[in-house]
């Protein structure tokens, strides 16, 4: 071929490295597609994996101690559906005891505001107050033609979350009873050479799973206990309430218990004023700062050891993709990514030191 019709170095190897991109994003964006197509099955799985990874040495440990792994699984899998029943139990009848007076202290901090727009630098005229509180009741009373459709909609969803709640129930069930040998057969759809590369990552992924949620649940029930804490101090009403929020949106880390936090702040600033909620936020802040500059980097440790700023890139992808339940799930898989990559690329550098050694790239004998 004449040199002037030669294609560039340069842009062949582009060329060929956007056609492999490209195959990557499509298969990626086929698999998000799969996964949000089938989310009433995805989500529920993802969730039971997770309580999984907390709850299988407990599992592990009854079975050592004699029980058959049958009770062992039926005694730990019971002892979270109590745990979980009954923290939603004392946060309701937290809020059926405390709600009235939070009710009240809403339509007093609302007399207040009047108050303050007409008396204030303001200088608004009654007038003006009513006329604003008419266009709001205007607006409210304009969207009782879409209640119905609201309450099928919340209907739906209602039916999805119980169905949803039994599917990671009995996932969990069977991921602790023999998740062994479920993941013995997902090894065996791989080609026989593979399998080997393929077990020793999952274990690698389990490994950092494991390691990965205990962690997260130390630092949910610090930023919970403080905060509610704080709370309890303050004299914030709903404080069980908040720290069971706070203990849930931990799981998102970094901003999980910020969010969360500020629902404490807001309380407090309805129930007790600017000065109270002001003192809350403070609270807030200083948990936060424990969390990000003790806990996170002492907990968490080498083994799952992830940049916050790809922590932050996977909590974004993961809202964009699933809203919170994406965020909830995205630095866990980020977190086994990252273990399994630091796996195959560690036995891939010792067998370019020592090619007679082919531990981990060649299939295991059966």
């Amino acid at each position: 071929m004449s040199e002037k019709y030669q294609v560039p170095p340069g842009v062949e190897i582009a060329t060929q490295w956007a056609w492999r991109l490209l195959v990557i994003a499509a298969a990626g964006l086929v698999g998000i597609w799969l996964l949000r197509y089938f989310s009433e099955i995805t989500v529920p799985i993802a969730v039971a994996t997770l309580g999984t990874a907390l709850t299988v040495d407990a599992v592990n440990w009854l079975q050592a101690r004699g029980l058959p792994r049958l009770v062992a699984t039926f005694a730990v899998v019971i002892f979270m559906l109590v745990a979980f029943i009954g923290m939603l139990a004392l946060v309701g009848q937290q809020l059926a005891s405390q709600v009235a007076e939070l009710r009240s202290s809403v339509v007093d901090g609302i007399s207040q505001v009047q108050d303050w727009a007409k008396t204030g630098p303001l200088h608004l005229t009654d007038d003006q107050v009513q006329g604003w509180v008419d266009s709001a009741k205007e607006s409210i009373a304009s969207s009782d033609t879409s209640i119905v459709t609201r309450v099928s909609e919340l209907g739906t969803t209602v039916t999805h979350v119980l169905a949803g709640f039994f599917i990671a129930l009995f996932s969990a069930f069977f991921f602790l009873y023999e998740g062994q040998r479920i993941w013995g057969w997902v090894v065996a759809l791989f080609p026989r050479a593979a399998r080997d590369r393929v077990d020793s990552s999952g274990h690698t992924a389990w490994a950092s799973l494991t390691a990965f949620v205990r962690a997260t649940v130390l630092v949910a029930l610090v930023d919970a206990i403080g905060i509610a804490l704080g709370a309890w101090v303050l004299n914030v009403p709903l404080t069980l309430a908040i720290g069971v929020l706070v203990f849930l949106g931990a799981f998102i880390p970094i901003i999980g218990a910020l969010l969360s936090g500020m629902v404490a702040v807001l309380v407090a600033l309805v129930a007790q004023g600017p000065w109270t909620a002001l003192a809350m936020l403070i609270v807030v802040v200083a948990i936060q700062q424990v969390e990000s500059h003790v806990l996170q980097p002492f907990l968490m440790g080498r083994l799952v050891a992830v940049h916050p700023l790809a922590i932050i890139f996977a909590i974004a992808a993961g809202v964009t993709v699933a809203g919170i339940v994406g965020a909830l799930i995205a630095v866990p898989l980020a977190a086994c990514l990252n273990g399994v990559v630091r796996h195959l690329v560690s036995v891939a550098q010792d067998y370019q030191n020592d090619p007679e050694d082919d531990v981990g790239l060649e299939p295991r004998a059966t």
